[in-house]
């Protein structure tokens, strides 16, 4: 029988992490078998891979949120042996086995055929994340922000989402304000593009008041918590925060005054379940108009050092992209 190597986490009783081989039909019974080139590290496979019910209720699990690879087999009429896809967000990796693996077998309803302009290693160093990214600045300049309107912040900014946004919005010719609690790290931010960087202590001032002084053009908080709504009530009238992460919590405390005096807007932004055809044309965009060098961001491991790479985004020590070559390593 046909083998493949995976991280394979296991509680027993505390959560380990390891490569080991598995028996190819041991995959769900999906229409599209894949030949997995490359994956990416994001804080969501941190958590399964650390044994989190909210993100994976199973284990043994395979976790890996993204994939880039080659379809191997198919059962679905659109994709044949030899197609190049990529595979981000809905089940996979959460409560079926993801990308941190050699193969994957997939619903055809969720992959995408790899646009022209990205290769499949360039499509996993942007990955959930950079995808996020993405759909957050889209969602601003859609909102109405423009380059000159001023600062545009950007929290969490030494993550996956937060580095790949300030090198986006400095492309497009956004000045950008960086904050992060790595302050080591600024020479890092201001090669991304970041005008200005500062300690994300700055955003946690306030919480007790109602408005803050208007700051911000617009932001991209990654963060969640009090920060996010900090932010709010310091952006200009009229202004807008994509909020797309919860790492310093999934509540804070809020009120309606930004809202109904300054006309702010709140921006949702979901990639797991975001229908096809919009992932589609994000991806598209990523790969022509906003296509970006995005080597001076990432770091490049192979499936066996997964373990150490997810301890290290459990303790807030990463930065950038990591991209998971499968198939080299």
């Amino acid at each position: 029988m046909a083998t493949y190597r995976a991280l394979w986490v296991t509680e027993e009783p505390q959560f380990k992490q390891q490569v080991i081989r598995r028996d190819l039909a041991e995959l769900p019974d999906n229409e599209v078998l894949v030949r997995v080139h490359y994956s990416s590290l994001n804080y969501k496979d941190a958590l399964s891979a650390s044994g989190n019910r909210g993100v994976t209720k199973t284990f043994p699990h395979t976790p890996g949120i993204d994939a880039a690879g080659v379809v191997e087999s198919s059962a679905a009429e659109g994709f044949s042996a030899g197609d190049e896809v990529i595979v981000t967000g809905y089940d996979l990796g959460m409560n079926t086995y993801g990308g941190l693996a050699d193969y994957i077998r997939v619903p055809a309803g969720w992959l995408i055929k790899r646009p022209a302009g990205l290769g499949l290693r360039e499509a996993m160093i942007l990955g959930t994340a950079g995808f996020t990214a993405g759909l957050c600045v889209h969602k601003l300049v859609s909102a109405g922000l423009e380059p000159g309107d001023g600062d545009v912040l950007v929290t969490g900014a030494t993550g996956g989402v937060g580095s790949v946004a300030v090198k986006l919005l400095s492309q497009l010719g956004y000045r950008v304000t960086a904050a992060t609690g790595k302050q080591e790290q600024a020479a890092f931010l201001q090669e991304l593009g970041a005008a200005e960087v500062i300690d994300r202590a700055e955003l946690n001032e306030g919480t007790d008041r109602p408005m803050l002084k208007t700051r911000w053009a617009g932001a991209v908080d990654t963060v969640g918590g009090d920060i996010l709504f900090n932010v709010v009530k310091s952006v200009n009238y009229g202004g807008s925060v994509a909020c797309c992460g919860l790492t310093a919590g999934a509540q804070f405390a809020g009120n309606v005054f930004p809202f109904i005096l300054r006309g702010v807007n709140l921006l949702g932004v979901d990639s797991v379940e975001l229908p096809l055809v919009a992932k589609a044309s994000m991806w598209d965009m990523l790969s022509l108009q906003w296509k970006m060098d995005l080597e001076p961001l990432v770091e490049e491991i192979s499936l066996a050092e997964t373990p150490q790479a997810i301890a290290r985004i459990l303790a807030g020590h990463q930065k950038g992209r990591v991209l998971v070559n499968i198939i080299d390593g």
